[in-house]
């Protein structure tokens, strides 16, 4: 088939190399984002999906809306029959969604209904789900919503960040993708209804949604710093500047006073800080306007006192 793969980031390129190495299709052009302003330098940059369709000399399509004319234009030259979809980042009206012959068909990382919307992989890590996995899906008007394909599941691990699980879910996706475009091009595959039950969301996560909260139990500190990292990342206060602050590990004291929530206790192997459970010990650190180290060597830089505490 005649394919027009849309996606941005990192994660949709283990799918468009599925679809690229697959001798029944052929993709004849990419749909991404508009180049932006990336890293600290905040110079402006191609999508990585971009990047690899300029490698290797395919049509690259970056309308600042999918409802643009001249880009709905170019779409019905191309006459694709189906358009892949994974993590493009924007919203498709439905007249796009009406090109193709078959449609639009997407790769969500969360296994529907559950975490709807643009952050599933964050959410699963946040809120302690066990199992989590990838579906594909025709889109339709309501967001990821529409009729499903075909679904991978997959543990979360113990101590999995969203990075992690995102990067594991992202090749098990590209297989799934792949086998769904041989499906709908075999005509073997039909799409099933999603139940009208578990219908859950996971919003964009924000950098307020990042920040730690000591008075809470360190089970649901060490989720919330799994969840955002590495994007946009766990921190929080300390001597009144932000301070970027990797996953932490729940750990039991045997021996010493307990910690207030906060409270920080710098020993020679560790950086502990009370919860309102057990304390967590630090992974890496990264004050205001300096590197990323360990916690041991932060404490011993900031020379922290007794009952000093994050906030």
């Amino acid at each position: 088939m005649r394919l027009v793969f849309a996606g941005t980031p990192e994660v949709a390129l283990p799918s468009l190399r599925a679809l690229l190495e697959s001798d029944r299709h052929e993709v004849v052009a990419v749909v991404t984002r508009p180049d932006a302003p990336s890293g600290r330098g905040r110079r402006v940059e191609r999508s990585p999906v971009a990047a690899l369709a300029d490698e290797l000399g395919i049509e690259v399509l970056t309308p600042a809306k999918a409802g643009d004319p001249a880009f709905q234009a170019r779409l019905k030259e191309l006459e694709p029959d189906l358009c892949p979809v994974v993590a493009y980042g924007a919203l498709l009206p439905e007249s796009a969604l009406a090109i193709p012959r078959h449609g639009w068909v997407n790769l969500h990382f969360s296994v529907l209904p559950a975490w709807r919307g643009a952050a599933p992989v964050q959410a699963s890590v946040r809120h302690g789900d066990d199992i989590t996995g990838a579906t594909t899906f025709r889109i339709v008007k309501e967001l990821d919503a529409g009729p499903v394909f075909g679904v991978v599941t997959e543990r979360v691990r113990e101590r999995d960040t969203a990075g992690d699980l995102l990067g594991r879910l992202a090749e098990s996706g590209a297989k799934l993708l792949l086998s769904t475009v041989d499906g709908i091009a075999d005509g073997t595959l039909r799409p099933v209804e999603q139940p009208s039950e578990g219908v859950s969301y996971a919003p964009k996560v924000t950098v307020d949604d990042a920040r730690l909260d000591f008075g809470t139990p360190a089970a649901a500190i060490d989720r919330v710093a799994r969840a955002v990292t590495p994007d946009p990342g766990a921190w929080a206060e300390f001597r009144g500047e932000r301070l970027k602050l990797g996953p932490v590990l729940p750990v039991e004291v045997p021996d010493g006073e307990p910690l207030a929530p906060g409270e920080i206790r710098a020993e020679r192997k560790r950086v502990l800080v009370g919860t309102a459970t057990e304390p967590v010990a630090l992974g890496d650190v990264q004050a205001q306007g300096k590197k990323r180290m360990s916690a041991t060597d932060w404490a011993r830089g900031a020379r922290i006192e007794a009952g000093e505490r994050i906030s």
